[in-house]
């Protein structure tokens, strides 16, 4: 046990703790798996990472990200606070354009030349969604069928199981109680804001694997949603995407929309540095 670097970020918001919270422990290179994982229990976040050297060309870091429960093989929210941490804590870039993240899935890239730091959405599988499986998805939520106006099943690390409903003020109404983990894996819903609001569309991540109710702000979530989107030729725009507000976060995910010709999604968002200090492990 020694005293090591550890960040408290704040993420997807402009206003600091009305985010979702991050633990970074920056100075990770001799702490065992199960030491980490127990540190994430500990720590009783969404999720937790630890900051290492990279072991491939190309990357600024290599990041190791943990629930409560298990490692992620990637994650929004960490990646844009961990890439902060990794800042604030004196890492110094390859490119002052980019920095690429090393984690379980590859290379990440993080953009840093727009208005917030948004990290390029890595690929995702879409698949149908089971009708049986989205019909009892739509009993336990007391959910009407007739508001579910599109259904998939996205992988892109995670695994959501997806119900766009017809208004964002549908999706404010679903009881998130009603669904827990490991029954309901990844419940993930989406709906439009009316023209002239703030923010396009409305998202929550219901029976998160970190064993929460509801996740406050899902970066991961958001760029499988994007990816899903655009494949669908429904990305023809950049939007602005709210979650977290029936948890009292302000949460605010940018989706940049790709260019003529070009595949690359982003998801960014504020991180904000909010505690600094050390932590013995």
């Amino acid at each position: 046990m020694r005293a090591r670097r550890f960040i408290q970020a704040d993420v997807f918001t402009s206003i600091p703790t009305k985010g979702n919270g991050l633990a970074v422990v920056v100075e990770a290179e001799d702490i065992s798996d199960e030491q980490m994982l127990a540190f994430a229990a500990w720590t009783n976040l969404a999720e937790t990472t630890f900051l290492l050297p990279p072991t491939v060309q190309g990357a600024d870091y290599r990041l190791r990200i943990f629930t409560p429960s298990r490692e992620m093989l990637f994650a929004g929210h960490p990646t844009l606070g961990s890439c902060a941490a990794w800042l604030h804590c004196g890492g110094k870039p390859r490119s002052p354009d980019k920095i690429f993240q090393e984690c379980a899935i590859g290379l990440v890239e993080i953009d840093m030349t727009g208005e917030v730091p948004a990290f390029v959405a890595p690929d995702t599988k879409i698949s149908a969604m089971d009708d049986a499986y989205r019909a009892d998805l739509c009993q336990q939520l007391l959910l009407d069928p007739e508001k579910v106006v599109r259904s998939a099943v996205l992988e892109n690390g995670p695994v959501w199981n997806v119900l766009e409903l017809a208004t964002a003020e549908d999706v404010l109404a679903v009881d998130a109680t009603r669904v827990s983990w490991p029954d309901y894996i990844g419940v993930s819903l989406i709906g439009p804001h009316d023209a002239g609001a703030e923010c396009d569309f409305e998202v929550r991540n219901i029976s998160p694997s970190s064993g929460m109710v509801e996740d406050p702000i899902t970066g991961s979530l958001n760029a499988a949603l994007a990816r899903w989107m655009w494949k669908e030729g429904r990305l023809i725009k950049s939007l602005l995407i709210a979650q977290g507000t029936k948890m009292g976060r302000v949460g605010r995910v940018f989706v940049g929309a790709p260019s003529l010709g070009s595949d690359r999604v982003t998801i960014g968002g504020h991180a904000h540095v909010v505690i600094d200090g050390e932590v013995f492990l």
